[in-house]
């Protein structure tokens, strides 16, 4: 094969279907994988930004339309619009058209639906629509304003699948369908999630860019303020990050389930849950929250129970009356799916191809989009226009000549050419004037006739007028844009469904630590992972049995209140609490029960949390820098990343570092130290960091910081601390190599000779 071969190049069939054709494989494969992937992700997964449609939902749309199932019609079989949709636009699986269908239908996933079912379509509890075979639907009218405009040539056509029929690239869509009813999707190397928002504020915002097209993203935000989920609920996003997501196309949103509480006798109290974040499935969180009370890991909330009719009411019982309703449910925000965080990535196919737009990007491909749609519409109407005119022109010369118009159909052979000879008619003319029925002679009269001509002919003038004034058109976009946005706002659709909020500043952890008796406890954990946790300080570790081999590693005093950190050589952080850790009796349980700890990753630090603390943390390739304590803090079983460490190094040190400490010292296997002032490590919450030292070989060994006022010193084997005078001597620049330790230096190479 020529060197000349690339992955562009169309490779000729063989003649002889036995014939082998010789090509590299990775061409081969990278080929044949990039068709797929661009398939997947603008045949199947994207959405179109003019529209907001995926082209199943498209076809979905446009063959129930061709079944003439508009808001008005007769329910129709389900089976038969899938049968249809697949048979004639999508060459796909049944089920997946079906599952399509059933989302435009469902009220609690598509804030203004589609599809008007009938039958089961599934519920918010996460339940399945019944088969195809046993429910109904037909268009609603969002539906019916997305495909008007499709019988007057709004938008181009191209061949279905098998060239049997044609199908709408985009519809008319007219409203911003797009933000209004959101998408999510997955392709190859990229996805897409867009939330629902309220039309009425889409197409105001869309007004406002009609009006003022330079207007900032600031004053559209005034218009829309955030998404609209249809199940509700309250985001506690901050204004500045809404902001941030809707200039990039990507970013978040905070979603809380909306609560109140309902007062009982005796002072009592009890919280009702009315609207569950979009996409949680009421089920789900029962069960979920059920869990949290049987394992003890909400020890605020006593029970809870599903006393749902139509509308959703979930009652969560707290386990004391004592307990303030909003840290019960800030402690239940961070355990559960009563928050949730939706996704903003709006990343759809603008002329084909895939790219993230920020909010106004979309607003004014849409507009555009309506205005291409205007132009065509209008100059569909000006070619029938014009047809008619022709018409009635004819019909007026028939009329003023009727005994030689019909002279000539009795008299000639071919009274066409004859006719179009005789009063110089056009073609299309003369075949009307042919094929008026007589009955028509009788209403042929001249002022009827002079009458559509005039009405014709000044709907023409204002037409062409509509086509040269660019002002004009965006006048009539809006008008149309008021116009959807009426329609859509009756039946209840209109009104805003999620609130916005600032999240209240509740400490769900103090209120947490005030149920859990305060009792000293000594926590230990051994060499080789086991953890256990002992009443009282003061234990006397040696005395402790261990499994064979191993060996006490950490005996940390603490209190059952505190929330314990342990890093590992991997760079994660674990949280553990100190009232919920195995006891003493035996040997304990290994840490991986209670943690996700790599198997290649040892623990190497573990401590009391403390807040307001800062620790220098480094690994042993030299690098590191300052994290606040509460940074290391985790929620999850796997923990967190603090430090990226690169291959063949470890996180090695996480040094307490004290506020008035202003220099840092560092030390390495080499024996070499260095000092360096503290403004030069920033502060962060997680990374690699900066290179502390340089080594030719080995690595960092210890680090620390300390005050210039106070001088450098080290510890040594007998506890004193012993100070170098001359300590300026072994200031330097961050990242440089150092000086060989001072004398009396310890044996361990640490700043502490039993470390």
């Amino acid at each position: 094969m020529s060197d000349d071969t690339t992955l562009d190049r169309e490779e000729p069939l063989p003649d002889d279907p036995g014939q082998l054709l010789e090509e590299p494989l990775v061409e081969a494969l990278s080929r044949r994988y990039l068709a797929y992937a661009l398939s997947t992700i603008t045949a199947r997964a994207l959405p179109d930004v003019r529209d907001g449609l995926k082209p199943v939902q498209r076809r979905i749309l446009y063959a129930m339309r061709e079944l003439k199932l508009d808001p008005s019609a007769t329910l129709r079989k389900c089976a038969k619009i899938v049968g249809d949709v697949m048979g004639d636009y999508h060459p796909h699986g049944d089920g997946a058209i079906y599952d399509a269908l059933a989302r435009l239908a469902q009220s609690f996933t598509v804030r203004y639906p589609l599809v008007d079912g009938q039958g089961n379509f599934g519920n918010i509890d996460g339940d399945q629509p019944a088969a195809m075979r046993y429910t109904e639907s037909r268009l609603s009218h969002a539906a019916g304003l997305l495909l008007d405009g499709l019988d007057e040539d709004a938008v181009d056509f191209k061949p279905s699948y098998d060239g049997q029929k044609t199908e709408p690239v985009v519809l008319p869509a007219a409203f911003p369908n797009l933000l209004a009813n959101g998408t999510t999707g997955i392709a190859v190397g990229m996805a897409t999630s867009i939330p629902p928002h309220n039309v009425g504020e889409c197409i105001d915002a869309a007004l406002m860019l009609i009006e003022h097209p330079n207007a900032s993203l600031d004053a559209v935000l005034l218009k829309l303020r955030g998404p609209d989920f249809p199940t509700g609920g309250v985001i506690v996003e901050p204004a500045e990050s809404i902001r941030e997501a809707y200039a990039t196309g990507r970013g978040g949103f905070r979603l809380r389930a909306r609560w109140s509480v309902e007062q009982l006798p005796r002072g009592g109290w009890r919280i009702v849950v009315a609207e569950v974040p979009y996409h949680v499935q009421k089920a789900k969180l029962i069960e979920d929250l059920a869990e949290l009370i049987e394992t003890k890991k909400a020890p605020l909330l006593g029970d809870v129970r599903d006393e749902s009719a139509e509308d959703v009411r979930l009652v969560l019982e707290p386990k004391s009356r004592t307990v303030e309703p909003e840290v019960l449910m800030e402690s239940l925000f961070k355990l559960s799916n009563l928050e949730v965080r939706f996704p903003l990535n709006m990343n759809v196919l603008d002329r084909g191809q895939p790219r993230v737009m920020g909010l106004i990007e979309v607003l004014k491909a849409f507009l555009e989009h309506r205005r291409d749609v205007l132009g065509r519409r209008t100059r569909h109407r000006l070619a029938k226009i014009d047809h008619r005119l022709e018409v009635l022109d004819g019909y007026l010369i028939a009329y003023l000549n009727l005994d030689e118009v019909i002279r000539i159909i009795r008299e000639e052979d071919e009274p066409k050419p004859a006719l179009m000879a005789r009063f110089s008619l056009t073609d299309v003319q003369a075949e009307a004037i042919l094929n008026m029925r007589l009955r028509a002679l009788r209403k042929l009269e001249e002022f009827e006739i002079r009458g559509e001509h005039a009405k014709l002919s000044a709907e023409r003038a204002e037409l062409l007028a509509l086509l040269a004034d660019e002002g004009s058109q965006w006048t009539r976009i809006g008008d149309e844009l008021r116009a959807a946005r009426d329609v859509l706002a009756k039946n209840g659709l209109g009104h805003r469904r999620s609130g916005l909020a600032d999240a209240p500043q509740v400490n769900a952890t103090a209120a947490l630590e005030a149920l859990t008796p305060r009792e000293p406890v000594t926590v230990i954990l051994s060499k080789l992972g086991w953890l256990r946790a002992m009443k009282g300080h003061g234990v006397d570790v040696t005395g402790l049995k261990f499994k064979d081999g191993d060996a006490p590693a950490f005996a940390v005093e603490a209190q059952t209140t505190d929330r314990l950190i342990l890093l590992a050589t991997d760079g994660r952080a674990f949280t553990l609490t100190a009232d919920k850790l195995p006891s003493a009796r035996g040997q304990g349980e290994p840490i991986r029960l209670l943690v996700d700890l790599g198997n290649d990753a040892e623990a190497f630090a573990l401590f009391p949390f403390q807040d307001g603390r800062r620790r220098l943390v480094a690994s042993s390739a030299g690098y590191g820098f300052i994290v606040p304590e509460v940074e290391l803090l985790s929620q999850k079983r796997g923990g967190k990343v603090v430090m990226t460490v690169d291959s063949g190094a470890r996180f090695a040190l996480a040094q307490v570092l004290a506020d008035a400490a202003d220099h840092v010292a560092v030390v390495g296997e080499n024996r070499r130290l260095l000092l360096f002032p503290r403004a030069d490590l920033p502060e962060m919450a997680r990374g690699k960091g900066v290179k502390l030292q340089a080594y030719k070989e080995g690595g960092l060994l210890d680090v620390g910081g300390f005050t210039a006022a106070d001088g450098f010193g080290w510890t040594d084997s007998g506890g004193r601390t012993r100070a170098l005078p001359e300590w300026r001597e072994w200031l330097g620049k961050r990242a440089s190599v150092g000086k060989s330790v001072p004398k009396g230096w310890p044996k361990s190479g640490r700043f502490s000779a039993d470390a």
